[in-house]
């Protein structure tokens, strides 16, 4: 299964971690979707805005790195799963479900988004433009 990631499971290390069998295939970009941050955990979230787009990670998963994942993201409480085509291929990324009000993620956080996005060749644009709302 293909897998995006956009958040702290760019961070390659933790990824690996969080989901023994996951292997990072390239960067890609969600097209006609913004990054934000928001929940009482502030954390990130993508939702749709026409002509913007969203840089992540495409990994290949197994059914178990999903079933972990899915305990990871409080699926499906906090985050639902929204499923995309990338060059005809089937991808899963999770988006939340309560759309609620920008709320800026911790440091701690945010130091391992920025960590994944170096790890995965991201163009940091995107997430300093998302933490100015």
């Amino acid at each position: 299964m293909l897998y995006f990631a956009y958040g702290s499971n760019l961070h390659h290390y933790q990824m690996k971690r969080r989901c023994k069998d996951s292997i990072f295939l390239k960067k890609i970009n969600l097209k006609n979707f913004r990054l934000t941050f928001r929940s009482k955990y502030r954390a990130a979230d993508i939702e749709a805005k026409k002509n913007s787009i969203v840089p992540g990670g495409l990994f290949k998963i197994s059914k178990n790195d999903e079933r972990k994942l899915d305990v990871y993201e409080e699926y499906p409480t906090l985050y639902k799963k929204y499923y995309f085509f990338y060059y005809g291929k089937k991808v899963m990324t999770y988006t939340m479900v309560k759309k609620s009000t920008f709320k800026f993620p911790t440091e701690r956080y945010l130091n391992i988004i920025k960590r994944g996005y170096k790890d995965c060749d991201l163009d940091k644009k995107y997430l300093n433009k998302a933490l100015k709302y």
